[in-house]
């Protein structure tokens, strides 16, 4: 006979790995323990399993809070490099039981209100910029797109944005042509600078105003910024952006 300690522990193991507390089609699924195991013997209603694992009936009904379901959906954009398509949101919750599912998504009205929740969300919390810059990226795609009467045109790579350094300074530009821009500036100042990363975009415009309003406290002349080792990584975490 299955012992009810047994039950109640591999409970809350189901329950921490998912994020909520399993039904019960979910837990005989993970665990091989079926109803008739603990039903009528142990407990007259799965709830009432649930209920002596400590989750009471007003846990039960309450949903994810809308941080939470974000900071998942900001997990798969860092695993994608890029704002996941509607299929790969479904994938994800097929193969990661800890990831909601795609109806969860929809309590915030649709893909662009979700990202925009996204980007606010990034806008007021501490460590989320990379996020932030393609939601913003996206943002700007989207409205060059929706003009009435016609229809979203693909965007395609057309230029790129540079962080050099020279010196201790580093500056942040675009251009569409990397190495004559370096050897454009090689010639003004007196110290040659080298290119330490580029970012792919079809929206340079966009992308530079985005690190330089982040940088913006730290800015020297014209496009030349005075940045730490980590403003550095923060910038070499994108390759592409579209």
């Amino acid at each position: 006979m299955t012992d009810k300690r047994d039950i109640v522990r591999e409970i809350k193991r189901i329950a921490a790995e998912i994020g909520r507390p399993p039904g019960v089609a979910v837990f005989e699924r993970e665990t091989g323990v079926k109803q008739s195991d603990w039903y009528p013997h142990l407990w007259l209603r799965w709830r009432d399993a649930l209920e002596e694992a400590g989750y009471a009936p007003n846990k039960l009904q309450s949903k994810l809070d809308d941080s939470v379901v974000i900071e998942k959906y900001v997990g798969l954009v860092r695993e994608l490099g890029r704002l996941p398509l509607g299929g790969e949101v479904r994938r994800k919750a097929k193969t990661d039981k800890s990831f909601p599912s795609h109806t969860v998504f929809s309590r915030f009205g649709g893909k662009e209100q979700l990202i925009e929740a996204v980007a606010a969300f990034c806008q007021n919390n501490v460590g989320y910029d990379d996020v932030g810059v393609l939601c913003e990226s996206h943002a700007r795609s989207t409205e060059g797109a929706n003009h009435v009467g016609r229809a979203p045109i693909e965007r395609l790579v057309i230029g790129s944005v540079y962080l050099m350094k020279s010196g201790r300074h580093h500056k942040i530009g675009r251009t569409n042509v990397m190495g004559r821009r370096e050897r454009e500036l090689g010639i003004k100042i007196p110290v040659p600078p080298r290119t330490v990363h580029v970012i792919e975009t079809d929206d340079p415009v966009g992308v530079e105003s985005y690190w330089h309003r982040r940088f913006a406290g730290k800015r020297g002349e014209g496009e030349w910024f005075d940045l730490s080792s980590d403003d550095v990584r923060a910038f070499k975490r994108w390759k592409r952006i579209v």
